[in-house]
């Protein structure tokens, strides 16, 4: 928005667009390596007891020689895009009707079909210096990893991207399910899978991963199988590694809950059904 070759000083522009005039100067500061330290170890236990807040992730990390504060945990855990996940009382304030939430739809609903259900989360991805989020499009039926994007910032535009990329391979879903985190309760979101898509809209309850658990565990299963083994050198590294897991994953990774199938055999084998 601002723009430093104008004619227009950059304070008149700043006091235009409403800004503070320090924020034109002011040059983010990468994370610490002990931040990114913590950042690594606060990340395994988040994904094993993803209950756990700012105060008790503190206590384990001073179990494991860190001393930092609960603050300091609660900052990092921000950055992360990480909440304690548990079902929280029902909030009773009005929610900014830029930013609506939905109901939660799956709750007793059979899903048995390719397309019926996608499911779609945000996650934490360490790297040996920095980090990036990785987003994920999921078929529920078949747990297939239909699209998915890395980005270093927690902005909407990598995960519309995902998604229309797996419009564009598979076509639409009848119910697309998220978490009610602020870039899935965007307008730019909410207009692209109700208005573009034409999909039902389903949102977890606050806090409660169980009505996302698909998309959880297969973020254990990555986390767990992929990217605690590696120390990913750069994002592109990270890119090339991730997209050879997910290619194993869905091609000869076998479920028990899919009858011993791959995600890829369930879904093309039931998709080339109902077309018949």
């Amino acid at each position: 928005m601002i723009d430093r070759e104008h004619d227009l000083p950059l304070t008149r522009q700043a006091q235009i667009l409403g800004l503070s005039r320090g924020s034109l100067y002011y040059v983010p500061a990468p994370v610490s390596n002990i931040d990114l330290e913590l950042m690594r170890e606060m990340d395994r236990v988040h994904t094993d007891r993803p209950h756990m807040g700012a105060r008790q992730l503190r206590d384990q990390l001073k179990r494991l020689g860190y001393r930092v504060g609960r603050r300091h945990v609660a900052r990092l855990m921000r950055i992360m895009g990480i909440e304690a996940l548990y079902r929280k009382k029902q909030q009773t304030t009005k929610r900014n009707p830029q930013h609506p939430v939905f109901p939660y739809l799956l709750r007793g609903v059979t899903i048995d079909r390719p397309n019926q259900v996608w499911a779609a989360d945000i996650t934490y991805i360490p790297m040996e210096r920095g980090f990036l989020y990785l987003f994920a499009v999921l078929d529920w039926a078949t747990r297939r990893i239909l699209a998915w994007k890395l980005s270093n910032t927690l902005t909407t535009d990598f995960c519309i991207e995902a998604v229309r990329e797996a419009v564009a391979l598979y076509g639409a879903p009848e119910i697309f399910n998220t978490d009610q985190g602020c870039q899935f309760s965007s307008f730019e979101f909410v207009t692209l899978i109700r208005d573009e898509l034409g999909a039902q809209f389903s949102m977890d309850g606050k806090g409660c991963w169980r009505d996302n658990v698909f998309i959880e565990r297969f973020w254990r299963s990555l986390k767990y199988e992929e990217v605690y083994l590696r120390a990913y050198g750069s994002g592109s590294d990270a890119r090339g590694s991730i997209g050879r897991y997910i290619a194993f994953y869905n091609s000869s990774r076998t479920h028990s809950s899919l009858d011993g199938r791959t995600p890829d055999e369930a879904y093309f084998t039931s998709a080339a059904s109902l077309a018949a």
